[in-house]
């Protein structure tokens, strides 16, 4: 079949490899019909170092089950599935208590010998605890909102359960990436009349607005802070939502919080250090967040996406063959695109 290897910064490749086959019984195969460029794809398609070697990438997809293992009870021939971002069992310690990312059986795509998705077919460890069965549709926008249940909505919902926004609470995401515009999605669906969204990118910010952003700053840094507290009489918004993962988005994050407040991050940190000391300390402030346990918030969001009262496909603003994969990477990484949807 034919699939996504990575080799090293800006060296994406469609590459035959090999076709994928049941290997323990709680497996299942499955056939991707949508799949999809990750923002956090971008971290090593900018700065993993050249391999001889490449490594499979690719982490959100939908897909037909083709065959499945014979433990598997939940699942058949022929249905319409998502996979979360990360395979887990559904009834270890961890995934009982919502926390599917610590999984004792579960794991990553594209590791220790696990297919990834971006690719024709996949093969799925622990089928039953991981897969979500979905309603058959060939509406390719319906389609687009049901795999950003893999990673982005539960993400940016993520974000905004850890802060615990609702009705009552004033939130500022910060990036406007797919995350970004995600937790806007998800802090309106929690209640939030007031959203800041902090990015400089019109149409995503335009998006943003259509998802229930309030207000747009776009500037950065202690600008960026300045004209978050002029638009909350100086004090902050009680939680925020880094979606970004850089330290001048933490940064920023401190410098927009009230004190009491929260901020929650969800982008992946690409920094070791931050702003943790006596400023976060005198002001009480809260900072939470982390990887986002996807199968845990599915069913959740599933019936608002497909009863169709939110839209978060509407991140997709490219769609690509497989075989034009890195040249979707490319426009993702020039900010060409938001996020690339792949039909293979």
């Amino acid at each position: 079949m034919r699939a996504t290897v990575i080799y090293g910064a800006g060296d994406v490749r469609v590459e035959t490899v090999p076709d994928p086959k049941l290997s323990e019984p709680t497996d299942a195969l499955l056939r991707v019909v949508r799949s999809c460029i990750c923002g956090s794809d971008l971290w090593p398609y900018g700065s993993m170092p050249a391999r001889d070697r490449g490594v499979r990438i690719g982490h959100e997809f939908l897909g037909v089950i083709e065959a499945v293992g014979s433990d598997v009870t939940t699942l058949k021939t022929g249905d319409l599935v998502v996979a979360p971002f990360v395979y887990s069992d559904n009834t270890c310690q961890f995934c009982r208590e919502g926390l599917h990312t610590s999984c004792l059986h579960g794991g990553f795509w594209g590791a220790k010998g696990v297919d990834a998705g971006q690719g024709e077919a996949v093969r799925v460890p622990q089928a039953d605890g991981t897969l979500v069965k979905l309603p058959h549709t060939e509406d390719d926008d319906l389609l687009a909102s049901l795999l950003t249940l893999s990673d982005v909505f539960p993400t940016g919902h993520h974000a905004a359960v850890k802060a615990g926004v609702n009705e009552r609470t004033t939130v500022t995401v910060i990036g406007d990436g797919a995350v970004g515009l995600s937790a806007v999605l998800a802090a309106k669906r929690l209640g939030a009349e007031r959203i800041i969204l902090m990015g400089r990118h019109q149409a995503r910010t335009d998006l943003g607005r259509e998802f229930g952003a309030t207000d747009v700053v776009s500037e950065r840094g202690d600008e960026g802070i300045e004209k978050v507290r002029e638009l909350t009489s100086g004090e902050g918004t009680h939680t925020v939502l880094e979606c970004v993962g850089t330290k001048p988005a933490f940064e920023m994050g401190v410098g927009a919080v009230r004190p009491g407040g929260t901020i929650s991050r969800v982008g992946v940190p690409q920094y070791d250090e931050g702003p943790i000391g006596p400023p976060l300390f005198r002001r009480n402030i809260t900072v939470t967040g982390g990887v986002a346990p996807a199968r845990h918030y599915i069913p959740e969001l599933l019936d608002d996406v497909v009863e169709g009262r939110y839209q978060p496909g509407k991140v997709f603003d490219r769609t690509i063959g497989l075989e034009e994969v890195p040249d979707g990477y490319r426009a993702m990484a020039d900010r060409e695109a938001l996020k690339v949807l792949v039909k293979p």
